[in-house]
């Protein structure tokens, strides 16, 4: 039997493609509507996927700026963690990770807002952790110039915010809440935990004002592209999504950040490598060559991203997953980025899961009840439970 893999898909408004919106099947006038993101979640969910992520940035979007305004894209967004707890509880199965700016946010309240996401979605939540180093950026926030911070400094209080999530996720022990009616204690104080967090970038002394998550602690996601960033995903991210250009890239980079994850003295956690691909699918290679060129001509520009851009059928893009992910690669999964949404996404759940599915490749139903156990990472023991803190 071929290995099994992981399948996420990353949702971002109309689609990756900037021209997106103007397909004939798009719902631009839906785009900022809680309906439209329960819609694809649940298209995902349909296709028995193990996750989705949910976008997020600080700027608009596609090449759109205060400065140089486009009217041709769809620009403004809503907050990934605000939508991802309207979505959760509208589906049952589905893995939600949406993404949050840690470089211009506080840990203590993204640790509250995924906490209640864990709770709301009854144990599938993540989060991943974005880091910004661009001045437009921070101007909007106002609060530090980051021409001062170079990208090692961001990404070390990166680990750092990691740390703190995770401990503050660990400040109430899991039967901390008494809810004893005849003596009137709800929570036993004793199990609520100060973290006491001192470092470069943080001085959090806690506890959480929200009780320990159903899953211990979400998980934590990040996207790397180059060297500093394998180091940061390796040492503080359970999940991490990768843009090789080819399979012995593959292989290069899920060593790089397995030496990462062992350096951080991670050897015995369990995690995941997932490769990032933009597809556009279609019934052939022309029909699906033509959809992304009637994109391209309708934004004046060729299609480009980071990530490796897929043209194709549904087996071709099966062939080119099985050629990217398993044992030989060492990458465990793939995170694909629908061009234009609902074709692309509906492709990915109506052909490409069947395809994947006659190859014994992929699951036929969902069978564990959160993201932790589906991506086979063990529930935490609390560090203060274990340490007796008081």
């Amino acid at each position: 039997m071929t290995a099994p893999i992981h399948l996420a898909v990353a949702l971002d408004g109309a689609g990756w493609h900037p021209a997106a919106w103007r397909e004939e099947s798009a719902r631009p006038t839906e785009l900022l509507s809680p309906r439209y993101w329960i819609d694809q979640v649940r298209t995902a969910q349909d296709g028995l996927l193990d996750l989705v992520t949910l976008e997020d940035s600080l700027t608009l979007r596609h090449g759109t700026t205060p400065d140089r305004p486009r009217n041709d894209t769809v620009a403004g967004h809503l907050d990934a963690t605000l939508i991802a707890s309207r979505v959760a509880p509208a589906t049952s199965s589905i893995g939600i990770i949406p993404t949050a700016v840690v470089t211009h946010t506080e840990p203590f309240h993204l640790s509250k807002a995924i906490a209640t996401l864990d709770y709301v979605s009854t144990g599938r939540a993540g989060v991943r952790l974005r880091v910004s180093a661009r001045d437009d950026e921070a101007r909007l926030i106002g609060r530090r110039e980051i021409a001062d911070h170079p990208l090692d400094d961001l990404l070390a209080e990166a680990g750092d915010y990691a740390e703190v999530l995770r401990r503050l996720w660990d400040s109430w022990e899991d039967d901390a809440e008494i809810r004893d009616v005849a003596t009137g204690r709800f929570v036993d104080r004793d199990k609520l935990h100060y973290i006491d967090f001192e470092g470069r970038f943080f001085s959090v002394r806690g506890p959480s004002i929200t009780p320990r998550p159903p899953q211990g602690q979400p998980v934590i996601a990040a996207l790397a592209h180059r060297d500093p960033v394998y180091h940061f995903a390796g040492a503080a991210a359970d999940l991490t999504f990768i843009t090789p250009r080819d399979a012995d890239d593959t292989r290069d980079i899920v060593g790089r950040i397995g030496a990462a994850r062992s350096a951080a003295g991670r050897d015995d956690e369990v995690g995941h490598v997932f490769v990032d691909l933009a597809v556009f699918l279609g019934a052939t290679d022309a029909a699906a060559a033509t959809r992304k060129e009637r994109l391209d001509d309708r934004a004046e520009a060729e299609f480009t991203s980071d990530a490796e851009i897929f043209v194709g059928t549904a087996a071709g893009l099966a062939d080119r997953i099985s050629d990217l992910v398993g044992p030989h690669t060492g990458a465990t999964g793939v995170r694909l980025r629908p061009g234009a949404i609902p074709d692309d996404l509906e492709s990915i759940t109506r052909e490409l899961v069947p395809e994947l599915q006659r190859r014994n490749q992929f699951r036929t139903e969902y069978a564990e009840s959160t993201l932790r156990e589906r991506l086979g990472l063990t529930r935490p023991a609390n560090r203060y439970a274990q340490a007796g803190a008081r």
